[in-house]
């Protein structure tokens, strides 16, 4: 029987350089988001339509500098980021973030599923 795979929690939440953000994972990956990259993927109703998930927000509509100003934890379930282009509706759930890692070993798993 396979082990049961571990729910993904935030063990640090830190910057990687002046605005990337670092998340280092309960079962010892690190992920590194580029914050562009990152706040593109903010799936509030501002930035992703509810019905259908369609994009409204995409990475070229955003400011090149754009970067988290704040970041707080909601529960034990999501990040909450304020971002400096005064964005700050949105909340990034742990597994939706661990679903967005950039990394080459999360890619390569993500291609052959």
């Amino acid at each position: 029987m396979p082990e049961p795979r571990l729910k993904p929690i935030p063990l640090e939440v830190a910057r990687a350089g002046e605005a990337d953000v670092r998340i280092r994972w309960n079962d010892g990956h690190e992920s590194v988001y580029p914050a562009r990259f990152l706040r593109s993927k903010c799936s509030c109703a501002l930035c992703a339509d509810e019905m259908s998930g369609r994009r409204i927000v995409r990475e070229e509509d955003l400011a090149l500098g754009v970067k988290p100003l704040k970041i707080s934890l909601v529960g034990r379930y999501a990040l909450h980021i304020q971002w400096s282009d005064a964005h700050d509706s949105g909340l990034f759930a742990f597994d939706y973030l661990r679903g967005l890692c950039l990394c080459k070993d999360c890619i390569n798993r993500k291609n052959t599923q």
